[in-house]
């Protein structure tokens, strides 16, 4: 099992940027991939963005291609994400999570630990 702990949610214009933080703990080397998901009120939760641990292989929602960057950086066992152009439909609570196995990306399911969320607010 690992632990997650995101940080860098906040208030933020339209236009705007953040960068969300992720740091991993416990059983790190169980670790296949690290995934960001989304929620806002009255909606599903929505998968975001996805990167693979060891080989860096990133994937992204259609909605954030070109304005969000997923890394990760192995020595900090820290996953970041680099959110630009910000929109008022971003606004949700951001969650990190871990897999420990290759599935489909886009399944929260597949995912077996989730950090506590980030509130991202951008206003217009």
């Amino acid at each position: 099992q690992v632990q997650l702990v995101e940080s860098g949610g906040g208030l933020v214009q339209a236009g705007g940027s953040l960068r969300l933080s992720c740091t991993v703990s416990g059983r790190t080397f169980s670790t296949y991939g690290m995934g960001w998901f989304r929620q806002a009120p009255g909606k599903e939760r929505e998968f975001v963005a996805a990167i693979v641990w060891n080989g860096g292989n990133t994937y992204y929602a259609d909605s954030v291609k070109g304005r969000f960057t997923i890394s990760r950086d192995k020595a900090k066992n820290t996953v970041y994400m680099q959110m630009n152009s910000l929109k008022p439909e971003d606004t949700a609570v951001y969650y990190c999570a871990a897999r420990r196995s290759p599935g489909v990306v886009t399944i929260p399911s597949n995912f077996g630990s989730w950090g506590q969320g980030t509130q991202v607010t951008v206003s217009s």
